[in-house]
């Protein structure tokens, strides 16, 4: 993939209205992991993945990387823009068609039930490169469960995943939390993902803050490395994507996926 992006015409427009949103604002070799577990297995046997929908990458093994991923090197110029994948789907096709336009891939973290109303967007999101991962089947507090309760979660979207694609999704990400506890970690690792996937920038898009709100925090902290939190399903997110697109290409920045973050 060329990280670079290819500048759009209304490019300049942007960069003058990011100008203004930002006044103010602060500049704050990897292998394959195959494995899935014995249960999802046995849950799916005899199941094949539609043919219509793109096979996608199994979760990856980073030597020499955590098991819980924050950031990715600080000596590169890159960062990747994650996001949770729930919401009007309507929405999530504009972000994504804006992304694809500035040359920038995005790590798509997708809650099952989501994927169980829009089963078609599987397959939107890996035919525009990017990385399409588990963000729990219900997107409850996992962190506050049992044992049983939050392996259920992990591996019920993991199942859904690999009915729509043929993998259980490139990486896993806690539901309601930037970071999960060491048993939600180990239950992780069970299911097959070798890496959980927090983040070190937090939109607070979520909290419906206002399209220069959103901006100026992602800007703020956005640096070298940089794994940032978005969500599908906000109109802010919407309206500020291209202005941090625009502000991530005037720093001579790469939107990539997290795996290409990473590797």
């Amino acid at each position: 993939m060329n990280g670079r992006r290819t500048p759009v015409p209304r490019r300049s427009a942007l960069r003058a209205s990011a100008g203004a949103l930002l006044a103010g604002a602060g500049t704050a070799g990897c292998t394959q992991d195959d494995t899935a577990t014995p249960a999802l297995q046995k849950g799916q046997k005899g199941q094949k993945p539609p043919v219509a929908v793109r096979t996608a990458p199994a979760p990856h093994r980073f030597p020499g990387r955590p098991v819980q991923i924050e950031h990715g090197p600080r000596n590169r110029n890159r960062v990747a823009l994650t996001f949770h994948g729930q919401g009007d789907p309507a929405l999530a096709r504009t972000v994504l068609a804006e992304a694809e336009r500035a040359g920038a891939r995005l790590t798509v973290l997708a809650v099952g039930s989501w994927l169980d109303e829009h089963p078609e967007m599987a397959r939107r999101i890996l035919d525009g490169g990017h990385d399409l991962g588990n963000h729990t089947q219900r997107h409850l507090d996992i962190n506050a469960m049992d044992e049983a309760q939050a392996y259920a979660e992990i591996t019920g979207c993991a199942q859904r995943l690999h009915r729509l694609t043929g993998s259980i999704g490139t990486w896993f990400r806690p539901s309601r939390a930037q970071h999960a506890t060491p048993l939600v970690q180990n239950l992780a690792r069970r299911a097959g993902y070798a890496h959980v996937l927090a983040y070190d920038v937090d939109s607070l898009d979520f909290t419906s803050p206002g399209v220069a709100a959103v901006t100026r925090k992602v800007a703020g902290e956005l640096r070298n490395g940089s794994v940032v939190s978005l969500h599908f399903g906000y109109r802010d997110t919407v309206a500020a994507l291209p202005l941090l697109l625009t502000e991530i290409d005037r720093r001579q920045l790469r939107a990539v996926t997290t795996t290409e973050l990473l590797t």
